[in-house]
């Protein structure tokens, strides 16, 4: 009798002893497979594309304090365990470009040195991302931000629209470049009245691909215009042309390479007719608008009645605002990759369309584990 007592209670002692311990395994498990999502922006404004992307995706933004000290140096405080989960870091770029880098930066170091499993950075406007190319004796500050960014800890990358596709090669890790070329695109076929009158237009001959790409998908006509001013290309002095220094030596007397011509602007001109129709200029970045409001006037002149400019990034930069209100701009169309609240108070022509849906879509689908090739229907390489 005792020895069948013995067994009994070692029996249920065993039972009652494995359901904790499955219980314990299982919230391990949930623990370990899940994720959070924190925003590292310290402004109220840059966090509002956060609180969008927490509402799609239901869950909570991540506990954290982000903040500048009195001598300009910035804190953060994550509040919760990330141990073994995936982060995802939302960090929207406001006017304060290398604050937001160094927010950035911090924080996915906190999450690194916390223990996170994963920590991928969802950075819709990239900085830097004009200064992708060797210009004279500077350098290329994107491929620095890229490295800066893999060696804090970041292990992938979700973006939209860089400037330049090629930019992922600097990057170590994974990065997804989603489009907002949809989003756009729906907001021309339900927004622009008589949008079948349109034609789509490249104010310079490098964005004519994508103005090509918006013209097929519409079924409209494609303008592109040649001959003005590219700011970012001007070639400054910086003493190349100088005479070198006469030196006496018997030497070889060096190779005589041709001169190349300079270049010489074009009187501005327009390739395509845009008389008596709407016009949609697209771009990737609209930050100094001075190029865009002569681009207005000139297609003004050739006889276009209505012009609208879609973009992906509105920077919208110093005097924009009041630059287009005064200009013969009807409309302009950014998405919310960068905050601009301020610009459009100040100018009621600017109008914005919400993105999120893609950027929560993606952080679902890397969280999953499922394919992301959903994202990119029907994107061809030259989009």
């Amino acid at each position: 009798k005792n020895s069948k007592v013995m067994i009994l209670t070692s029996l249920s002692f065993t039972s009652h002893k494995s359901s904790p311990v499955s219980q314990l395994s299982k919230v391990m498990n949930v623990a370990k497979s899940g994720y959070r999502v924190f925003s590292a922006n310290s402004t109220a404004a840059c966090t509002e594309l956060a609180k969008k992307i927490t509402e799609r995706l239901g869950v909570e933004l991540g506990k954290s304090v982000v903040y500048q000290e009195s001598n300009r140096e910035t804190r953060v405080d994550v509040k919760e365990s990330v141990r073994g989960q995936t982060i995802f870091i939302i960090q929207t770029i406001p006017r304060d470009v290398n604050t937001a880098i160094m927010e950035l930066l911090v924080m996915a170091y906190a999450l690194k040195t916390s223990c996170a499993k994963n920590i991928i950075g969802v950075i819709p406007y990239f900085p830097y991302s004009k200064q992708c190319k060797m210009r004279k004796r500077g350098s290329i500050v994107c491929k620095l931000l890229a490295s800066m960014l893999a060696k804090a800890g970041l292990t992938h990358i979700i973006t939209m629209d860089l400037h330049q596709k090629e930019i992922q090669g600097f990057f170590s890790f994974p990065v997804d470049n989603l489009r907002a070329s949809p989003f756009l695109l729906q907001y021309i076929q339900e927004e622009v009245p008589d949008y079948r009158n349109a034609i789509i237009v490249a104010k310079s001959p490098s964005a004519a691909k994508r103005a090509q790409s918006y013209a097929e998908r519409l079924r409209l006509g494609l303008a592109v215009m040649h001959g003005e001013a590219q700011c970012s290309e001007s070639d400054m002095a910086d003493g190349r042309h100088s005479p070198p220094c006469v030196r006496n030596t018997s030497g070889h007397p060096g190779l005589e390479l041709p001169l190349m011509m300079a270049k010489e602007k074009p009187p501005i001109t327009v390739v395509g007719d845009v008389g008596g129709r709407i016009a949609i200029i697209v771009d990737d970045i609209i930050d100094d608008v001075e190029d865009f409001v002569a681009a207005a006037e000139i297609l003004k002149e050739r006889g276009a009645y209505k012009i609208y400019i879609m973009a992906t990034h509105g920077l919208l930069s110093a005097d924009a605002p009041r630059l287009i209100e005064e200009s013969a701009i009807d409309e302009v169309v950014v998405t919310n990759t960068v905050p601009h609240e301020v610009q459009k108070l100040q100018c009621p022509k600017i109008k914005t369309v919400d993105v999120s849906m893609i950027l929560a879509e993606a952080i679902r689908r890397i969280h999953n584990g499922e394919s992301m090739a959903y994202l990119f229907r029907n994107i061809t390489v030259d989009d």
